[in-house]
């Protein structure tokens, strides 16, 4: 057993000082539940001037990267660079050095995981990546360990906090989508390029990350539909209240006939489902098992200390097996290498779901009716619909609710309704719908 074990920092942003604060501040009872201390030994970025309201000894804070990786008493190294490249390699000389490593980098592990995961099994070291996946929500440990005697049947959840704020000042204020993403990166909840967040983009990285987990396959983030939510309107938000619903970007896993169906789109949810309450910057995510049924995780996905403390929990996890000599007792994978097993993930044409439809169309007689013929001959049908007529010749919404349909006569419907003459302005908005909140 070790009398100390040393850390190295590689990252020093938003999320490295977090860590960095939980490390030296919660010190005491961090050695108390590791038994023995946790010294951050090195601290490197490329930024070593600026003040980060963090109190380091002499030495710590530097930008000699070589240093810290070929340290030979650094235990642990946690890398919050973010980034694939450099990201990657960081990891990849230490863990060939029998370093042990802990990441919050998303993008890297959903898009090289597979590598990353294959040089940790070569070099017998530990992965953490709690912080990876809903901030201080402890979705990953849930994932590969609470919840490991179940088949997992379904992953539904608000995993971008920037887009779930978007989507809650629309709500709420009746903004439109640029005036409510101004007010996100005012706030500072949206980066000045908030294309990952707004696209969808960092929602199905997550969502890649807990399909690995939960189905012991590996993931292809190419296969992953994904769509964002800057089509959304105002007008949207508010016929979704007029069903009784919100709302929100949701990514969706579950298992469907040997298959995973794997998605992430703006979703209408009832306002009753748990996940309708959840506004503002918070995340919550919500897993079924067969055999524990329902289990919801609710918290802030996002932020210096919520993220930090993440990032923390894997390092303590991550020393207490080097103290017990138990590094790999879980694989980071969930499952070991040789037992995950390639799951397709269903084309999005083959989901079956019901849906929202906004044409924007001509007030004039029968249009409804055609609108609905071409419905009815792709197999679709109409649950309800909301007309409300202004001025003849004008263009006015038409809203319509489907029952249950394919995705693939749906599209193909669209298609031909767009080009309909009296449907003018802009392609008919679609809106995906999921009946049970999940």
């Amino acid at each position: 057993m070790k009398s100390q074990i040393n850390i190295g920092l590689v990252g020093l942003g938003t999320v490295g000082t977090g860590t960095a604060k939980i490390l030296l501040e919660n010190r005491d009872v961090i050695a108390r539940r590791v038994g023995v201390p946790l010294e951050l030994k090195r601290i490197v970025d490329l930024d070593v001037t600026t003040d980060r309201g963090l109190t380091l000894p002499s030495g710590v804070l530097s930008s000699d990267l070589p240093g810290l990786l070929n340290d030979p008493s650094i235990d642990i190294i946690i890398e919050l660079i973010g980034g694939y490249d450099t990201a990657k390699r960081v990891m990849l000389d230490a863990m060939a050095q029998g370093k042990h490593i802990v990441t919050a980098n998303k993008a890297l592990l959903a898009v090289h995981g597979e590598d990353v995961f294959a040089a940790a099994a070569r070099a017998g070291v530990d992965v953490g990546f709690e912080a990876s996946v809903g901030g201080g929500i402890p979705i990953i440990r849930s994932l590969t360990e609470g919840l490991a005697a179940n088949r997992c049947v379904s992953i539904v959840g608000i995993m971008n906090g920037t887009a779930n704020y978007i989507l809650t000042q629309m709500l709420k204020e009746n903004q439109e989508f640029e005036e409510s993403l101004a007010q996100a990166q005012a706030a500072g909840y949206a980066e000045a390029d908030p294309t990952f967040d707004i696209q969808g983009i960092d929602s199905l990285h997550k969502l890649a990350i807990m399909v690995s987990l939960a189905y012991g396959t590996p993931v292809n983030v190419k296969d992953v539909f994904t769509e964002g939510i800057q089509k959304v309107t105002s007008l949207d938000i508010q016929y979704a209240s007029e069903f009784g619903m919100v709302v929100k970007l949701l990514g969706i896993a579950r298992l469907h006939e040997g298959a995973v169906e794997a998605r992430v789109h703006p979703t209408l949810i009832d306002n009753h489902s748990p996940l309708a309450q959840v506004n503002g910057v918070y995340n919550a995510i919500h897993v079924v098992g067969d055999a524990v049924g329902d289990v919801m995780l609710y918290g802030q996905g996002a932020g210096a200390l919520p993220t930090g403390s993440a990032v923390v929990s894997d390092v303590i996890d991550i020393a207490r097996n080097i103290q017990r000599q138990a590094s790999g007792r879980v694989p980071p994978t969930s499952f070991p290498l040789d037992q995950r097993t390639p799951i397709r993930i269903r084309p999005m044409e083959e989901l079956t779901t019901r849906y929202y439809l906004r044409c924007m169309v001509l007030d004039q007689p029968g249009v409804l009716s055609k609108i609905a013929g071409v419905l009815g001959h792709h197999g679709i049908s109409i649950m309800s619909v909301i007309q409300q007529g202004r001025q003849k010749g004008q263009t006015v919404p038409l809203i319509i609710m489907t029952h249950r349909a394919s995705e693939r006569s749906v599209q193909t419907a669209l298609q031909e309704i767009n080009q309909m003459s009296s449907v003018v302005s802009q392609p008919t908005t679609l809106i995906r719908v999921e009946d049970d909140g999940r």
